[in-house]
């Protein structure tokens, strides 16, 4: 797994949104630095966050509770978290669990980063 940091000011006009972009796999053996990549963000008061999954090929339940902790987390500090895919094995994962209903998940990073907030249609 590897990961990269947008820094809010990377992207003028999108406010505060701070993106990180995730490679590869996210399994029990890359899920722990994809928690602390996304801690590290919200310490630094980084609330709002876009996690880019375009580049993910794989994703388990250890990744996906990864995912749903943070969410919980960023709602408790007032903010938002949302995804960003497009690859239709990752996104099956989110639809077989049900998960599509609780991220916001854009197919595309533009969108992910236009949009207001609310869930997708």
């Amino acid at each position: 797994m590897v990961s990269h940091v947008e820094p809010p000011s990377a992207r003028p006009g999108h406010g505060e949104r701070t993106v990180v972009r995730l490679e590869g796999e996210i399994d029990v053996y890359t899920a722990p630095r994809v928690r602390e990549r996304l801690d590290e963000q919200l310490r630094d008061g980084r609330t709002d966050l876009v996690v880019d999954l375009t580049d993910v090929t794989f994703i388990d339940s250890t990744g996906l509770g990864v995912l749903v902790g943070r969410l919980k987390h960023t709602r408790l500090l007032g903010g938002s978290l949302r995804l960003v895919g497009s690859d239709e094995r990752v996104l099956k994962v989110f639809s077989i669990t049900g998960l599509d209903k609780v991220f916001e998940i854009y197919p595309s990073l533009d969108e992910a980063m236009d949009s207001p907030g609310g869930v997708p249609s």
